[in-house]
């Protein structure tokens, strides 16, 4: 069995004089264009995405999982996940951290998801 990889954090973009807080749900927006490369759903519907701190100077901090540690792209996709958030307008410093605490259940997916995997 293969072992998560630890302390993967990728950044994305810079701190800026003069940026406010970013309203969460267009980083929700931008959070749903990146998608898990195995399973046809997003990683927010997905419930990968733990933590979204949107913090009043423009930068946002981003806690997610994995649906396996040992994903064969595990320390990519946090790496998607900052490019995706920075583009979100008025974003300044992304930085996401990738988290095995609590470990993810399909209990975590969304409706939506569940729909899209057939797993009603």
């Amino acid at each position: 069995m293969m072992t998560p990889p630890e302390d993967v954090v990728a950044y994305a973009g810079e701190s800026r004089d003069g940026l406010t807080a970013v309203d969460p749900e267009k980083v929700v927006t931008q959070l749903k264009t990146v998608y898990d490369p195995e399973i046809p759903v997003d990683i927010y519907e997905l419930g990968l995405i733990y933590r979204l701190d949107c913090k009043d100077n423009g930068d946002i901090d981003v806690d997610m999982t994995l649906t396996a540690p040992a994903c064969p792209v595990a320390e990519e996709i946090p790496q998607w996940v900052a490019d995706a958030v920075v583009k979100t307008e008025g974003a300044g410093k992304v930085m996401v951290q990738l988290v095995f605490e609590p470990p993810w259940t399909p209990d975590r997916m969304s409706d939506e998801a569940r729909l899209e995997l057939d797993m009603f």
